[in-house]
């Protein structure tokens, strides 16, 4: 008797990405967030291009107001939130309906499963991200060269800001992705996911320099600090640095990851 062929790891990304795009709320999320990103940037660029007549000399020096203007907070913060929700509900979705029982039945290799989930869902955040990232640079700046304002794309510290913002949105679904194979629950999920990416950030808003040293370890902040280009001196407390906010925003999906594939590993599901 002839024995199954064992599962391919590119056949388990196909039917991952068959399960992420069947999830009726995901094109709906990735429309509305895009839409969100790029309208924000169309109107932080908008309402610079109002003031420029009026700016200093100084206000315009290097760029600052414009690259602000391309990866406005708002925006970029509903990006965040998004993309960790969508990362927690690749799982929880199917912890939730009980279809991870047959998924597991079907293939018994739990690590490679969790493995595949996550190397779709960081695919197509990243792709998500990358619009978003160029959409609202392009946006932005074709507003602002109105007034002769705009920041070139081939500035080094454009292509930065650019590549942050584009993976923004991996980091956080990667992350909310670890959370929902952690807590399984979707509600309780949802509300880690926030916590941890949106609101953890603000318990550590003091000037002390073991809260900053923290506070550099968010999310948010390593990618605020590589979109922006100044307000940031050496001897800021922590001493943030471009080179450690990358180590942050590779550090925190590796680590989520991670703990998923030790977790789903040792647990029934």
């Amino acid at each position: 008797m002839t024995g199954l062929a064992p599962v391919r790891f590119r056949d388990l990304l196909a039917a991952e990405w068959i399960k992420l795009r069947s999830l009726r709320s995901t094109p709906w999320i990735l429309a509305a967030v895009t839409l969100t990103v790029l309208t924000t940037a169309a109107l932080a660029a908008w309402s610079d291009y109002q003031d420029l007549p009026g700016m200093a000399a100084d206000a315009r020096r290097d760029h600052v107001f414009a690259l602000g203007d391309a990866f406005p907070a708002e925006g970029y913060l509903t990006l965040m939130l998004a993309a960790g929700s969508v990362g927690a509900i690749a799982v929880v979705s199917e912890y939730g309906s009980g279809l991870i029982r047959t998924t597991t039945a079907a293939v018994p290799a739990r690590r490679a499963v969790m493995l595949a989930k996550a190397a779709v869902t960081a695919g197509l955040w990243t792709g998500v991200g990358l619009l978003c990232a160029l959409g609202s640079f392009a946006v932005s700046q074709a507003i602002l060269g109105g007034r002769g304002a705009a920041a070139p794309v081939t500035d080094p510290a454009s292509l930065r800001a650019v590549a942050a913002s584009a993976l923004l949105a991996p980091v956080c679904a990667l992350v909310g992705f670890g959370l929902g194979v952690l807590l399984r629950h979707s509600a309780t999920t949802m509300v880690a996911t926030v916590f941890v990416l949106l609101m953890l950030p603000l318990f550590f808003g003091g000037d002390r320099p073991w809260t900053e040293r923290m506070r550099h370890m968010m999310v948010q902040h390593a990618w605020q600090r590589l979109v922006t280009l100044y307000g940031w001196g050496p001897d800021a407390y922590g001493g943030a640095t471009v080179a450690g906010a990358w180590a942050v925003f590779a550090a925190w999906p590796l680590v989520a990851v991670a703990l998923a594939l030790v977790v789903v590993g040792r647990r029934d599901v």
